[in-house]
């Protein structure tokens, strides 16, 4: 695992400020603070209605919530949305990509978006398309593709601008091993660069292996964070986060 050696002159890429957010009476994220530095891999597990989902939806302007700040590079996502979608990238547990085009139409529709000009973005999607093994297929329509096609094109639609920051709700779900090891290389090369990387996931062993950081998250809680080693000690993650997680 690389520990993050790049701070861009001590600004955080992504600040999380007492986020509070409330359906109805239910409280989901309860004055949540999380700080992840540019060159972080940050992990954010929890249990299914933890509030990891509605945490992101937060972090990337999706959702509005009911108290508290959200920075991106010092930007204000609520009263500079444009400035702060311009520097991240998300990516669902489940994305909904426009099936009618072929899967170029779809990268070039993304680059166009984000301005990227055409050696840039050549350059990019050749890269990326050549690791995750679907430079053939983007000739064809989206919706001949697999669950895992689709998978690996969004991700390649979310690195063809080079965000600062990048933020991927369960990304290892519906990607095969030989993917999901591309993937976990191009996030420890996106690190080394300096891009923040905030992702939530299931798999423990994925998240202490890849991550420096790492928060937890119970009920709109949170229960742990800071650097991996200090969260889990001389234990594994698995153990701390059943531990704090099945503590009443």
């Amino acid at each position: 695992r690389q520990s993050s050696k790049y701070i861009r002159g001590g600004t955080f890429m992504l600040q999380i400020k007492n986020l509070t957010k409330k359906f109805g009476d239910k409280i989901a994220v309860n004055h949540l603070n999380l700080t992840v530095d540019s060159g972080d891999i940050y992990g954010f597990i929890g249990h299914n209605g933890a509030g990891k989902t509605t945490t992101i939806k937060a972090v990337t302007g999706i959702s509005h919530f009911d108290e508290g700040e959200i920075l991106i590079d010092g930007k204000s996502i609520q009263s500079q949305p444009i400035e702060c979608k311009k520097m991240m990238a998300y990516i669902p547990d489940n994305p909904d990509l426009y099936e009618h085009l072929t899967g170029i139409q779809y990268l070039n529709f993304i680059a166009d978006v984000y301005q990227v000009d055409s050696e840039k973005r050549f350059q990019l999607i050749d890269k990326y398309s050549t690791q995750f093994e679907i430079k053939q297929n983007l000739g064809d329509l989206v919706s001949s593709y697999s669950h895992g096609m689709k998978q690996k094109l969004a991700i390649i639609s979310a690195l063809v601008h080079q965000p600062k920051l990048l933020i991927l709700d369960e990304p290892f779900v519906g990607l095969d091993p030989k993917a999901s090891l591309t993937l976990k290389k191009i996030m420890h090369e996106l690190c080394l660069e300096g891009t923040a990387i905030f992702f939530s996931t299931h798999v423990l062993e994925v998240a202490e292996k890849l991550c420096n950081k790492v928060a937890i998250i119970k009920a709109g809680e949170l229960l742990a964070c800071g650097d991996m080693e200090e969260v889990k000690g001389n234990s594994s993650l698995e153990n701390v986060f059943m531990e704090l997680t099945d503590h009443e």
